[in-house]
């Protein structure tokens, strides 16, 4: 994320005048970043357990439960896989607008959303897969 903007989020807002459009938008990627950064860590801590769980069924030192090993754990990784990426496509979205908005020609050469080419939605696999924590 801060090699593509060349800063960290945070530092974009301080670079444009007071609730200016490009102001406004700089937060809402900084918060988009957080938000990504918070779901992303609820999907590796989700992941963290059920492999834990696996491991000690598989050394047989955890009973197999007969519902199920991982129970619902599984459906939550699933539930947090899909918010992770809506969220890696709320911060394309967020990045793509203030790029035309702080971009000088953005209105008369719109440039192409990062991750996406016409026709496409926004990929998840667009940012990689661990996303930095304290941008």
């Amino acid at each position: 994320m801060s090699e593509s903007l060349g800063m960290s989020p945070r530092c974009l807002a301080r670079l444009h005048a007071v609730d200016s459009p490009a102001s406004v938008l700089a937060q809402l990627v900084a918060t988009a970043a957080r938000h990504l950064d918070h779901v992303h860590e609820q999907v590796t801590d989700a992941a963290h357990g059920a492999a834990s769980t696996l491991t000690r069924v598989a050394a047989g030192r955890a009973p197999i439960n007969s519902l199920g090993i991982l129970q619902n754990s599984a459906t939550q990784i699933d539930i947090l896989a899909a918010r992770r990426a809506d969220a890696v496509e709320h911060l394309l979205n967020v990045l793509h607008a203030y790029r035309q908005v702080t971009t000088s020609d953005g209105a008369a050469h719109p440039a192409p959303r990062p991750g996406k080419t016409p026709g496409q939605s926004p990929t998840p696999n667009a940012l990689p897969a661990r996303v930095p924590r304290g941008r």
